[in-house]
């Protein structure tokens, strides 16, 4: 084994995230890992790392087994260039290298036993450059770059001036030229596109390591695990499946329907045990008065009755006993998002209008004379490279940023609801409701039932401290926010990063259904596959509207 992982128990406070979670990864298998928002998914890959420490349990590594972690988010790297992490990335291996170049030179000289010693060395050196990939290291460096559209970043520039996404994919480039035994992945492709997602699943699909994917894209999963590990929110226990998503959701509905029924019956045999006990409690031999001269008849028939009528019901006591020693657990009612925008459809034929939308930083055009008209029926995919400036025209369009140029007009009585591509849900110290009802307007009971109706959150999380949260929680406090607001028009920057996959499946069929327009940014092949509507394409500046709606597995064009 690789990774073995022991009755791994974690707990902050009073609540238990991790309850003795046990799995193992063989060599060169690669496997999901899913659950629900604040799971407890990133903590146990932390565990791993060594970042966090279990209550108890152990974490075993095969001493050949160097762990690459990606975390969720990363690291402040500011003050670093791209070359300074290339050094850090591929350190080991210029090590071994420059140890064989020594070894190489004094084999120059050596003989006998000395020369036979270093030969043994040299050998051991260069089997584990080979087998990390040394002999291809600068292929492999510059395929990777490319892959992950970074090649066109001046090396010598400073990581903080880069974006949010180029920052991630720069983390991921790094860690993928490490080659290390055991890929640790936590949500990788929240900030690719969709060219660099199909690049990024060949290259997992050829990658010799292990690796343990947590990831909302069911896609992505369907195409690079073979098993799924499960983080169970409520025995908060690690379940095991083999198989790819499709194959796990399948498993889960034939799970859940097994488990129900199992009780259920179970429950019937508890009832009719019950009213077995009770109706041969009151069981009498017969109702007619014996005859003088067959009371003897009349006594031994009533005791061998009651006799049979006591080994009944002590067989009966006896079953009921079993079962209510070790009964099958009721399955608890399953939080489900229930997402509805109280919203009625705006009556205009053009609810947002952007007319000749001209955007510029520094020397780079961003948005070229763009044009764009929302009506009130609209639903639109804006889709493109990363870095193709789809989140400024977003920006634009809600006025967070002035365009350079041009107009925007929105209809009277138009209420956006904007979802970031980032939670931004503000400062640490307030509570999980203290955030939610910031700007909403009620009395304090119909803002609490209005958070807990949605099944977004429960009772016990109100109180909790945004810091306490993970980023998909905090994702799930937007939503909370969004349905609360009322809007009638949507514009929506990548909805599924950092979602559980139960909640987003919820929010998609509310996206559907919603009245107004929507103007949707996603990498997302599925919710795009599902969302339908027309896809419009913004690159080298310029917006244009496809005819129908296009592959969305075809690499786009390069971003400037």
């Amino acid at each position: 084994m690789l990774l073995t992982l022991r009755n791994i128990t974690k707990t902050y406070g009073a609540v238990t995230v991790l309850d003795n979670v046990t799995c193992a990864l063989e060599p060169g298998e690669h496997v999901g890992l899913v659950g629900a928002n604040g799971a407890g998914k990133s903590t146990l890959l932390r565990i791993i790392t060594g970042e966090e420490t279990a209550d108890s349990g152990e974490v075993l590594r095969a001493s050949s087994a160097d762990l690459g972690y990606l975390a969720q988010t990363l690291a402040d790297i500011a003050g670093r260039s791209i070359d300074a992490l290339l050094a850090d990335a591929l350190g080991g291996l210029r090590a071994i290298e420059t140890r064989m170049r020594v070894l190489e030179a004094a084999m120059a000289t050596a003989t006998g036993q000395a020369l036979d010693a270093l030969l043994a060395d040299y050998g051991q050196l260069a089997s584990q450059f080979q087998d990390r990939g040394g002999y291809e290291m600068e292929a492999r460096m510059d395929a990777i770059l490319a892959g992950l559209r970074l090649e066109y970043l001046d090396r010598t520039r400073d990581l903080g001036t880069l974006s949010g996404g180029e920052r991630a994919r720069v983390g991921l480039a790094m860690l993928l030229l490490r080659m290390p035994a055991v890929l640790l992945l936590d949500e990788p492709t929240s900030h690719l596109d969709a060219a660099r997602l199909t690049w990024l699943e060949d290259y997992l699909a050829n990658y010799a390591g292990a690796a343990l994917i947590v990831s909302h894209d069911r896609q992505f999963l369907n195409r690079s695990v073979t098993r799924i590990f499960e983080l169970d929110e409520y025995s908060r226990t690690l379940k095991h499946y083999e198989g790819n998503y499709d194959v796990y959701q399948q498993a889960k509905v034939a799970e859940r329907d097994a488990w129900e029924e199992s009780f259920a019956r179970q429950q019937q045999e508890m009832k009719d045990l019950r009213k077995r006990i009770r109706e041969s409690a009151r069981q009498v031999a017969h109702n007619r008065k014996p005859k003088d001269n067959d009371k003897l008849a009349y006594k031994g028939k009533a005791e061998w009755v009651a006799d049979a009528v006591s080994r009944n019901v002590r067989s009966a006591e006896e079953q009921l006993r079993r079962i209510e020693a070790d009964p099958i657990p009721k399955p608890p009612k399953l939080m489900r998002f229930q997402p509805k925008f109280q919203a009625e459809a705006l009556r205009a034929n053009a609810i947002v209008r952007m007319e000749h939308i001209d955007k510029r930083y520094g020397a780079r055009q961003v948005l070229r004379d763009v044009n764009l008209t929302l009506p009130q029926d609209a639903r639109v995919a804006l889709v493109g490279p990363n870095g193709a400036g789809k989140t400024t025209l977003l920006r634009i369009l809600l006025g967070l940023e002035p365009p350079d140029h041009g107009h925007v007009r929105l209809a009277p009585g138009a209420r956006i609801g904007y979802l970031p591509q980032e939670p931004e849900v503000g400062r640490d110290d307030r509570t999980v409701f203290d955030a939610y009802r910031d700007g909403l307007e009620g009395y304090e009971s119909n803002l609490i039932a209005g958070i807990l109706g949605n099944g977004l959150f429960r009772l016990v999380d109100l109180t909790k401290t945004i810091g306490q949260l993970s980023p998909g929680q905090k994702r799930k406090l937007e939503l909370a926010r969004l349905l609360a607001l009322g809007p009638n028009v949507l514009l929506l920057d990548e909805p599924s990063n950092y979602v559980s996959l139960d909640v987003l499946e919820a929010f998609e069929a509310a996206i559907l259904a919603f009245p107004g327009p929507v103007l949707l940014i996603s990498h997302d092949r599925w919710l795009l596959n599902r969302f339908g509507g027309n896809v419009w394409t913004l690159a080298d500046g310029h917006l244009r509207e496809n005819a129908g709606v296009v592959s969305l597995m075809e690499d786009l064009p390069a971003a400037p």
